[in-house]
């Protein structure tokens, strides 16, 4: 049950909501249509475990066993897991083990003293001979706490959300260490007890293309996606099995990516609007979360149950004259993130007017006039129309540095960080004239932000044709991109790039798993262009590469995209029944011509694509060609 605290906060946010903006009216509850009302959300107990309707515990057998000592065994499962393990003794064995789980090895044996909240639990446990016994480590105080305990400035901090205590207590693992059994194990006496989704479907995505490293981060991103919604909502990681509202978005967007199933996201959602955190980029990001699944599943009454609560997540009650969001003393010190860890800001300089906070706003509200026409406000929608366009020329002449080409972190800041540009460009607020200057500007910088921002970095440098540096930057060398991970042996992504930015770091946090997510949507193209991929877009982006292809799942079936570039480009498409899509082929030098099974098609070049003017259903191969070479090619045989 929500403590009187928090009603005291939400409905002062809510009264906040609705304070009028200079020259605008107020977006008042009454104002809304009467299908925005018609349905109340599901009250949320922390206490009942979301886990118990949308996951199952999976028994696993390990890959291997080893001893490595005497009376020391180590157990190898492949992959690190949420779970617990089954134990049957030798018939002949009595008395007590210890036993170790971990997720990290260091010299052949589960590292003792893992860096930040890297798991190593130990625990001992009597055995009955022949007995089959359940063994998971003691329950951390900090992931299991219910307590809402008033945290920093204030704020009391949200539940963990719990998992079913039939299970038994669930640590992520890989490795587990049995000490004291005088003989080896056999593959049939120990089982990993794992939790992951009940009707995950492995089949439902795939994505292979010409990097085999790059295949690689998929697969590691995939499965980061699997493993970590053990708890039956996205949380942020085994520290504090908390959801956040941008890792929880980030999360969704890789999911639907990689799994047909749209209902933990819907469960996440809820839970994050009885239980909101503290960023002020967090709000916005529950809106994205709703225009997220709006595309998605295209239901218009889901949005609309949740529409008035949706008005308070804009951060428009903190607009000023301008109609630019203002950041008070204790805002610009603590809740404004801009990034996670603070060492990945790139020397960011908080000021009363963002830059970062205000992009966030902006994208907010001109996802709200969407959402609000959805839910049948027409007043809404025209008024969060209008502010959008306010906020978006005052965004530019006031915060954009003409001189340099660049927006600065602030008003009145000279300093010109990555966030405050890359933001800007992920949601549209750069202008065409100078918009390559900031993409080559960004390239030129690498990676200077977090693992959760690189989600936006990437993303616009996919969308403003720098796709080959968004590859090169996912798989470069060092200790700041997804091959460091891979080279460290993870097999779920990391909260932080490494220790060294966040020493606290965990090491199975979905919101770095934004390569699940980015390579579907751009290397092969797949998005939907209407809400409920009843129309989608196909616009594969080569990044550099020879071929990619993949499954896509959406709500209608499979999206089947197989695109090559041995003779110019050639792409078969497959599109499930019900489905259209709006195709754009990449341009390629010395072709001039569009084919579709065979046939010359209409089609339009622009800003280096192929649009073809007629949508495609079903089956469909793509090519492209020169049909004056061809035409000069025939010319030429006939002569002879």
């Amino acid at each position: 049950m929500i403590k009187p605290a928090w009603i005291f906060a939400l409905a002062l946010v809510v009264q906040l909501a609705f304070m009028p903006l200079v020259n605008a009216d107020p977006f008042k509850s009454s104002q809304v249509s009467k299908v925005a009302m018609r349905a109340s959300l599901p009250k949320l107990d922390p206490s009942k475990p979301p886990a118990r309707e949308t996951v199952a515990i999976t028994r696993q057998s390990p890959q291997t066993i080893k001893l490595v000592d005497s009376d020391v065994v180590l157990i190898d499962f492949g992959r690190v897991a949420f779970g617990n393990l089954e134990l049957t003794s030798p018939a002949d064995f009595e008395g007590t083990l210890k036993v170790r789980f971990g997720e990290k090895l260091l010299d052949g044996l589960i590292d003792r003293e893992p860096p930040g909240t890297v798991r190593c639990s130990e625990v001992e446990v009597e055995i009955t001979p022949g007995a089959t016994t359940v063994i998971a480590p003691p329950a951390d105080e900090r992931n299991t706490q219910q307590t809402a305990e008033i945290g920093r400035y204030g704020k009391p901090t949200p539940p963990a959300v719990l998992t079913p205590p039939e299970w038994g207590v669930l640590t992520p693992f890989r490795w587990v260490e049995i000490e004291g059994l005088p003989d080896a194990l056999s593959a049939n006496q120990i089982v990993r007890r794992a939790a992951f989704p009940k009707h995950w479907d492995e089949n439902s995505a795939a994505f292979v293309c010409s990097n085999e490293t790059l295949n690689r981060v998929w697969e590691l991103c995939r499965y980061s996606i699997k493993a970590t919604m053990f708890a039956g909502v996205y949380v942020d990681g085994d520290r504090e099995r908390i959801p956040y509202e941008a890792d929880a978005y980030l999360n969704q967007l890789s999911h639907y990516y990689v799994d047909g199933d749209p209902v933990m996201a819907r469960q996440t959602f809820d839970w994050l609007t009885a239980y909101p955190t503290w960023p002020s980029e967090w709000g916005p990001h529950m809106v994205f979360m709703a225009h997220a699944d709006w595309m998605r599943n295209g239901d218009d009454q889901w949005i609309s149950q949740r529409y008035e609560n949706l008005k308070t997540k804009t951060l428009i009650e903190r607009c000023g004259d301008s109609g630019l969001v203002h950041s008070d003393e204790l805002q610009r010190e603590w809740n404004d993130i801009v990034d996670w860890p603070p060492p990945e800001r790139d020397g960011y300089v908080r000021t009363e007017v963002n830059t970062v906070i205000n992009a966030f706003h902006f994208a907010a509200i001109e996802k709200m006039a969407e959402l609000a026409d959805v839910a049948g406000s027409e007043v809404d929608a025209k008024r969060y129309k209008d502010h959008a366009e306010r906020v978006r020329q005052i965004f530019y002449d006031q915060l954009f540095d003409v001189e340099a080409g660049l927006f600065r972190d602030g008003l009145g800041v000279d300093h010109h960080s990555q966030h405050a540009n890359f933001f800007p460009l992920a949601f549209g607020l750069v202008e065409t004239k100078d918009r390559q200057h900031v993409v080559d500007w960004l390239t030129n910088r690498g990676m200077q932000c977090s693992t959760y921002a690189a989600q936006y970095l990437l993303d616009c440098l996919f969308k403003n044709g720098a796709g080959e540096t968004a590859v090169k930057l996912i798989i470069a060398p060092g200790k700041r991109s997804w091959r460091h991970m891979l080279d460290s042996d993870a097999t779920i992504t990391w909260e932080a790039w490494n220790e060294s930015v966040k020493p606290n770091l965990d090491w199975n946090h979905a919101w770095g798993a934004a390569p699940a997510n980015l390579l579907p949507r751009y290397v092969l193209g797949a998005e939907p262009l209407e809400p409920g991929w009843s129309r989608a877009i196909i616009r594969p982006y080569p990044s550099g590469l020879d071929f990619a292809r993949g499954i896509i799942p959406t709500p209608y079936g499979p999206v089947s995209v197989d695109w090559n570039r041995k003779n110019f480009f050639e792409m078969e498409l497959k599109l499930p029944d019900n489905m259209s899509a709006s195709v754009h082929v990449p341009t390629v030098p010395g072709t001039d011509s569009v084919f579709v099974n065979g046939q010359l098609v209409e089609a339009k070049m622009e800003d280096g694509y192929w649009i073809l003017k007629e949508d495609l259903t079903g089956e469909s191969i793509v090519e492209l060609r020169s049909v004056e070479l061809q035409q000069t090619t025939e010319q030429s045989a006939s002569q002879l």
